[in-house]
């Protein structure tokens, strides 16, 4: 079968892998569309960081050239025996795969099960024809929602579970920093949770256009004045939560100067360098600061689902649907900033020259 292959930076072929084999508790898929991410972008940039391609993953084992994708949708093609899905059903996955044993998946916070790992992340992943996966990753997609929507299930639940995480009330007022791919997707799972009063900042230009027709009560463009504006915004009171999705050097020191005393940071985006904090002020505030990671399949695949059925989130955030042998290209305009969307990859196109 053809599948994308991470080789190290600046180096992903399109080439022939051994087939897919299904394990115990795995079914075969189909894979119908496949996405890539940040995390993606930079290990083609600047990798091998995360990826095991030169040392054994401590959980899966796997070492040397890999099978990038962890978002993507399939068709069965060979179901679990007496399992939940049939030969035929069209179903997400999350990707990330939990033990169910450890103290974590006991807490029910399985994304950070003591021996969790994630396909196209740890191991062989879903850019490719085929690909084999553990039955309780699988959500089934919707009646009625498109593929290149559902395509977009995992990053929208990685957003749902930070919103989560971000432990808003109803009526808080939120500033939400950053409204890139994964700001948008906490922007759509903020609005599902319940009412709350959302400001999001960023550049002027198509980010805060799009945050504004995702339900953003408001916007603010980053300028000059614009600590002004979200001051007078916040009736000099500063946020409830402020949640820092944008990941730029000092954002989150400036989240914690919007919050109220007794606030509560999320962050969100990863800084390329270490952050400083003025410490004497997050104590003498009590701030409180929390982070987020991935999702929990569980409880957040198949809202996300929902969400994208019942929302233009998907039309808003999709940029367009590649054959296998543009997955080098994109990455590239990935990590050089110019996507503000989501590429997804339909392994059944033919490339450019065979069409």
């Amino acid at each position: 079968m053809r599948a994308a292959v991470y080789h190290g930076p600046h180096d992903v072929r399109v080439e022939d892998v051994p087939e897919a084999r299904p394990g115990p508790d795995e079914v075969l898929l189909e894979v119908l569309r496949s996405g890539m991410c940040g995390t993606d972008a930079t290990e083609w940039s600047q990798g091998p960081k995360a990826f095991p391609l030169t040392r054994p993953h401590p959980v899966t084992g796997h070492v040397g050239p890999m099978v990038l994708g962890h978002e993507f949708v399939g068709r069965v093609l060979e179901a679990v025996p007496g399992g939940r899905y049939a030969v035929g059903d069209v179903v997400a996955s999350g990707a990330g795969v939990w033990c169910g044993e450890c103290d974590r998946c006991r807490e029910g916070r399985t994304n950070i099960c003591r021996r969790y790992f994630t396909l196209g992340l740890s191991t062989h992943g879903g850019m490719a024809e085929r690909v084999a996966v553990a039955e309780r990753t699988l959500t089934a997609v919707p009646d009625g929602l498109s593929l290149d929507h559902a395509g977009l299930a995992q990053p929208v639940a990685v957003g749902l579970h930070a919103a989560r995480r971000a432990g808003v009330a109803p009526g808080d007022r939120v500033v939400l920093i950053g409204a890139g791919a994964i700001g948008s997707f906490v922007l759509a799972g903020l609005r599902s949770l319940g009412p709350a009063d959302i400001t999001v900042v960023d550049f002027a230009g198509s980010r805060l256009e799009r945050a504004a027709r995702l339900g953003a009560d408001r916007v603010v463009e980053v300028g000059p004045d614009s600590d002004a504006v979200l001051a007078e915004v916040l009736q000099g009171s500063g946020a409830d939560v402020v949640v820092e999705a944008s990941g730029a050097p000092g954002q989150l020191g400036h989240a914690v100067r919007l919050l109220r005393p007794g606030g509560t940071v999320l962050q969100v985006g990863l800084p390329s360098r270490p952050e400083e904090l003025d410490v004497h002020t997050l104590v003498m505030r009590e701030i409180s600061i929390r982070t987020t990671l991935a999702h929990v399949c569980v409880d957040d695949l198949a809202p996300a689902l929902d969400i994208l059925a019942t929302s233009p989130l998907g039309s808003e955030l999709l940029d367009s649907v590649r054959p296998l042998d543009d997955v080098a290209g994109q990455l590239q305009r990935l990590a050089d900033g110019e996507l503000d969307g989501k590429v997804l990859v339909d392994p059944a196109l033919p490339a450019p020259s065979q069409r």
